[in-house]
């Protein structure tokens, strides 16, 4: 968004703790993935819509659990229309390890530094643990968040919730 200030990382929302609300555009970002390549929600825009899952840390029980769901029994990940992007405070080294030993192959965004700025700009970071707590968004091909679900650190997801609001999309 030109003339707009690039702060935390992301392009647009500024007022941090506040929450991304379904009907808003979601405030773009550009993070690195877990090959180091930068990656920008705008960048889909237009060409797919994005299921965008933050989760608090990588090895940890219930994330584990959450992203190799994801992996098994998500085949939406597979549609052309779709892309899963995941995003935890952790860098893009603890990224691809995870990934290598895990066999994910969608995106796993490093919300290393500016420390959870993305997280934040979602309204999802932990300011007190300095993590993510677990926040889905689903983007349409607009860039207007269509649906969101925000837990806390210890409750994982459904998936199926995310094949249901994807369905609703078209």
């Amino acid at each position: 968004m030109p003339g707009r200030p690039v702060w935390a990382g992301c392009r647009g929302r500024r007022d941090r703790g506040m929450a991304v609300e379904v009907g808003q555009q979601a405030p773009d970002f550009e993070l690195k993935d877990q090959h180091g390549q930068p990656v920008t929600l705008s960048g889909f825009r237009g060409e797919k819509n994005v299921v965008l899952v933050f989760y608090p840390l990588a090895f940890s029980g219930v994330c584990s659990g959450e992203l190799c769901a994801m992996r098994d029994d998500f085949p939406e990940v597979d549609r052309d229309d779709v892309e899963l992007l995941t995003v935890s405070v952790d860098s893009t080294w603890v990224h691809r390890v995870w990934a290598e030993q895990q066999g994910f192959e969608f995106g796993l965004l490093s919300d290393f530094w500016p420390h959870g700025g993305v997280a934040q700009a979602y309204g999802v970071f932990d300011e007190d643990r300095g993590l993510a707590v677990r926040g889905t968004f689903i983007i349409d091909k607009d860039g207007v968040v269509r649906w969101r679900v925000v837990h806390p650190i210890p409750q994982a997801r459904d998936i199926a919730d995310y094949q249901k609001a994807l369905a609703a999309l078209g």
